[in-house]
């Protein structure tokens, strides 16, 4: 079993997944709606993202442009979480997925490991994890 996050955008999917491409890496896939069976639904936003998937050896994230008429509400009840491989990788990723947004707590070492936490550009929530093992 996988449980993988599925994040949704008010017309700029394309952008973030852009963005968390260049972060992560990976494979990026696209679908618009113009190119789905929801294309003569919704003709005036053929080309919004249907569906978007990143995809690497260690993450899968999904999103889209589709949205209800009461457009992206922010909470703060889903949090995306990172374990890194190393300290080098976790600073890395830290300081990619940050920029534009807003720091809550810099990565800080802790008794179990490294944590730290942020908002990236496009109103998300992330916490980037260091496991204590993986910081030699």
């Amino acid at each position: 079993m996988r449980l993988n996050p599925y994040l949704r955008f008010n017309g700029n999917a394309k952008e973030a997944f852009e963005f968390y491409k260049d972060c992560l890496g990976g494979e990026l896939t696209f679908t618009t709606i113009g190119q789905s069976m929801m294309a003569e639904h919704m003709p005036d936003k053929k080309e919004q993202i249907f569906h978007a998937e990143l995809k690497n050896d260690m993450v899968i994230l999904l999103g889209s442009d589709l949205i209800g008429s009461e457009g992206v509400i922010k909470g703060n009840v889903m949090v995306l979480t990172l374990t890194c491989n190393s300290k080098e990788e976790g600073e890395t990723l830290f300081a990619k997925l940050s920029t534009g947004g807003k720091v809550g707590h810099p990565l800080e070492e802790q008794s179990f490991g490294t944590i730290g936490d942020f908002t990236d550009k496009f109103g998300n929530d992330w916490f980037l994890f260091i496991e204590k093992t993986s910081q030699k």
